[in-house]
């Protein structure tokens, strides 16, 4: 096995920062994380953005299969030869938003392998990380656990609780689809080229159903946007001014008066079931 820096040189990488490219380096952390997923040789593991797969590696070891989603073709040949011992694991070189999850997930498995469970262990670049969550949560396609590494404030947002600062429509987004749990920091020397800030390792165990059952979902999630669209407004005038509710301020007083919620309440202080 090839040192990360020597794959670098060997490839003559040049990391791109538009694309959140630091790789994960301490043999340490890696093995903390994969830990943390609990991998064994009944499951399928998918990895967004494994770079030269440092990571890749340690999850093959212990995997029954996995699913590898690359984006920069530049590094699918360090990649390849960084992995090349192992023949279970699957790349594809596509972007993570744009493919179907469930698809590519039943295309990987064509050769019969039928995975115990289905989980994602990621060290998902910065400048994306909320929406490849929110792909991954809401398309779910089976998958049963989810462990990133994420840039430590996202994290603390999607474990928050109401009354904070870091709590947000992120944390209800979380929340309502995993029970997520903040497992540990990991600081900037770890990674190649090191970022400004502190990581952290979070773990989301998906929920079988949602701790509350909206009649209509879609506008379960409207109102919450809605609630933190403004967040220094009161929840009567956030929602008054979002245009998502069609009534007065006198009829909108009379629906949270129903719901037990005081009018000069905002969003962060609301749970999920509120």
């Amino acid at each position: 096995m090839n040192s990360t820096k020597e794959l670098i040189l060997k490839h003559n990488l040049k990391l791109t920062k538009s694309l959140g490219q630091n790789f994960l380096i301490d043999e340490g952390v890696l093995k903390r994380i994969v830990d943390a997923a609990e991998t064994g040789p009944g499951d399928l593991v998918i990895e967004v953005g494994a770079g030269i797969g440092n990571m890749t590696r340690l999850l093959a070891s212990r995997a029954g299969r996995v699913l590898v989603v690359e984006l920069d073709k530049r590094l699918i040949p360090a990649l390849s030869e960084n992995i090349g011992a192992f023949d279970k694991v699957t790349v594809i070189n596509d972007d993570i938003l744009k493919i179907d999850l469930k698809k590519t997930i039943e295309s990987a498995l064509e050769d019969g392998f039928k995975p115990r469970t289905v989980k994602t262990v990621s060290n998902l670049p910065f400048y994306i990380t909320t929406p490849i969550i929110l792909k991954f949560l809401m398309e779910r396609a089976g998958i049963d656990t989810m462990i990133f590494m994420v840039q430590k404030e996202v994290a603390e947002r999607m474990a928050a609780q109401p009354g904070g600062k870091d709590y947000g429509m992120l944390s209800i987004a979380v929340q309502y689809h995993s029970v997520p749990k903040v497992l540990f920091t990991v600081p900037p020397h770890c990674f190649i080229p090191r970022p400004d800030v502190d990581s952290a390792v979070i773990r989301l165990d998906m929920r079988e159903k949602p701790p509350v059952k909206p009649l209509d979902e879609d506008l379960f999630f409207k109102t919450v946007k809605a609630a933190f669209g403004q967040r220094r407004k009161t929840l009567l005038n956030a929602l008054h001014n979002s245009g998502l509710v069609k009534k007065g301020k006198d009829e909108l007083r009379e629906i949270l008066s129903s719901a037990g919620i005081e009018e000069n309440s905002r969003g962060e202080t609301l749970s999920i079931m509120q």
